[in-house]
């Protein structure tokens, strides 16, 4: 397998899996194109046989700068116990010090119980929200009316 920074090209091949990579959800809408043209130096790909595999778009808080903030991250299904999304986060996490940054910060939704579990494998906190779902601390509202996130974070 081949892991490399993302190209602005890639991102037609991103949005033509990531709805099915999710099990239909429509997710597309949060990968708007200038991903892959602004964040190139810290979002990544993952080919085997020149097929994707895996993508990590991330990126550096230009409000705080010792954070960086990882938007969106998918693998395929069929690839999914082959540990590229925790080398994904490795590369990112290594990038990311390299420029001073010491936490790294994400948010899910509080039904993707497989990416909460994803997250707290790889040492990422919860961190306080203003309500629980299914006793999980979530910032209710956080994307709109009715769209609470689970807030996480990591030191590195």
């Amino acid at each position: 397998m081949n892991m490399r920074n993302v190209r602005e090209v890639d991102y037609h091949s991103v949005i033509a899996v990531v709805d099915s990579w999710w099990g239909g959800r429509q997710m597309a809408d949060m990968l708007p194109r200038l991903f892959f043209a602004h964040f190139q130096q810290t979002s990544f790909v993952v080919e085997d046989n020149d097929q994707m595999v895996g993508f990590l778009i991330g990126f550096y808080s230009q409000t705080r700068p010792k954070e960086a903030y990882i938007h969106f991250v998918g693998v395929h299904p069929e690839y999914r116990s082959f540990g590229i999304g925790a080398q994904l986060y490795e590369l990112f996490f290594e990038t990311v010090r390299a420029q001073g940054c010491d936490m790294v910060r994400c948010v899910t939704s509080p039904v993707n119980k497989g990416s909460i579990a994803f997250h707290t494998r790889l040492g990422f906190e919860v961190e306080p929200g203003d309500t629980l779902i299914d006793g999980l601390s979530v910032k209710a509202n956080y994307d709109g009316a009715g769209q609470p996130r689970v807030l996480f974070v990591k030191r590195l």
